[in-house]
């Protein structure tokens, strides 16, 4: 059965970092293009970074220039530093494979507020 576990998350001031973890079992990412999503209150999952297996990143535009994805192989995890946060930064944020094959974890909230 593969699980995603999402961690890292928290509350950060605008301004501030941090930096997400996502810990995969029953599967190895080195064999797939991994995805960092997000979904806000009343928003719909949306794609925010992904990492394909040979270590080339993408970013939506609203991480662009602040977020970075990467990924340790031999770990079976996948990372997400987050820089510059703002409040719009906030959801939850999951990790899966890019296409979505497997079902969500938990997720881990970030919540960017004064």
């Amino acid at each position: 059965q593969v699980q995603f576990v999402e961690s890292g998350g928290g509350l950060v001031q605008p301004g501030g970092s941090l930096r997400l973890s996502c810990a995969a079992s029953g599967t190895i990412i080195a064999k797939n293009t991994m995805a960092w999503y997000r979904q806000a209150p009343g928003n719909r999952r949306e794609l925010v970074a992904g990492i394909t297996n040979y270590g080339s990143p993408s970013y939506a535009d609203s991480g662009k220039g602040r977020f970075t994805i990467s990924r340790d192989n031999a770990k079976n995890t996948v990372y997400l530093q987050m820089n510059n946060l703002k409040p719009e930064d906030t959801a939850i944020y999951y990790c899966n494979t890019n296409p979505r094959d497997w079902a969500w974890g938990q997720g881990t909230q970030v919540t960017v507020s004064s």
